[in-house]
């Protein structure tokens, strides 16, 4: 299949994407088979909730519609000239095992594109927690273009008959992944999180978009932020306000008891703490905060930050700022947005791909 043919079937997926919460758009579908596929998908984000509590409509709905988005022809294009040349080579499709992860909505989409947009062969072992949606979407990329069919499989059973791997997972699981796919090419992915530096200038914009950036997904993300970094003497109050409107993730039971039980261990061990209602934070030098607490440390020098900002890029998926001080950052609100060339763990996917 030529790049380009494959280019334009995720582009047409990317339109039924972005429009999976209009319930008239499967009318304007000439294709039955196209429109049975997309009504499937629609009903799955209604009831995906039964298999998994975290995979709440709005967030099903906001995940799927945010890779519409991603696939924007503009976006696709500006993407894949990087690497045209060698897409356009005429190489025998090698198959890429695909570990993935279970903690957001369709998390393991972009690889899914990548493996695929390379013009190789994906074996997916899907996680338990997120089974259902990945699947649902690629039946409808099949039905716009059936060539796919041949490359794709899907499955939760042992995986076996590949030539690379790119999995993701904790950092214990990586250390097995790194034991057992020894012998393959391969990327291995380990835990990462989101943190925000503020600098206490912040829009109430600003802020509105960074209480998006702690409880989308209800902070269960990568790029979740898990971490603040403030000024000494920090006002937190216009913040607290804004975080302490978000009530819609307390209704989500396992986010509730998650809350329940870190303020318990909070009051039990006498640790100072903040709490907005919804939201624990408190002061810690760490990365990966629990479900429903946030961290925070505070920061006296730009350069002393930046340094341990680099220090610590490991355990960093991205930086939100507004900061002029920093160079690589992403805008407020717009962490569980990447772009196609935000490659997870600053590793290039697609380069690792088209190397095989």
């Amino acid at each position: 299949m030529k790049p380009d043919k494959r280019i334009k079937a995720f582009e047409e997926l990317g339109l039924i994407l972005r429009e999976i919460d209009n319930d008239n758009f499967p009318d304007r579908i000439n294709n039955e088979e196209v429109k049975k596929k997309v009504l499937k998908l629609k009903k799955l984000t209604e009831n995906v909730i039964n298999y998994n509590g975290w995979f709440t409509f709005p967030m099903v709905v906001n995940a799927i519609k945010s890779l519409g988005e991603s696939l924007d022809k503009q976006k696709l294009n500006q993407w894949i000239s990087k690497y045209y040349q060698e897409l356009s080579e005429n190489k025998s499709p090698k198959t890429v095992a695909v570990i993935m992860a279970g903690n957001v909505p369709a998390v393991g989409f972009h690889d899914f594109l990548s493996v695929l947009i390379s013009g190789n062969k994906i074996l997916a072992k899907l996680s338990s927690d997120d089974d259902k949606l990945l699947p649902a979407i690629a039946d409808i990329l099949i039905s716009l273009e059936p060539e796919f069919d041949e490359h794709i499989t899907l499955t939760t059973e042992i995986i076996k008959g590949f030539d690379a791997v790119i999995a993701t997972g904790s950092n214990n699981s990586a250390r097995y992944f790194e034991y057992y796919f020894s012998k393959y090419p391969g990327i291995i992915r380990k835990n990462r999180n989101g943190v925000a530096v503020l600098t206490g200038e912040e829009t109430e914009k600003e802020l509105e978009n960074l209480a998006d950036d702690i409880f989308l997904y209800y902070g269960l993300g990568c790029r979740n932020i898990s971490k603040l970094y403030v000024p000494e003497n920090y006002d937190f109050t216009k913040l607290f306000d804004i975080l302490a409107g978000r009530k819609d993730v307390i209704e989500n039971h396992k986010y509730f008891n998650n809350y329940e039980y870190n303020k318990a261990i909070f009051l039990v061990n006498k640790q100072e703490h903040y709490d907005t209602g919804n939201l624990l934070l408190t002061e810690n030098a760490g990365f990966a905060s629990p479900v429903s607490v946030l961290y925070y440390s505070y920061y006296k020098d730009k350069n002393a930050l930046r340094n341990e900002l680099m220090v610590n890029s490991e355990n960093i998926q991205c930086i939100v700022s507004s900061a002029g001080f920093l160079t690589d950052k992403v805008p407020f609100g717009k962490s569980q947005s990447p772009e196609l060339w935000d490659y997870a763990d600053g590793v290039d996917t697609m380069k690792f791909l088209l190397s095989l």
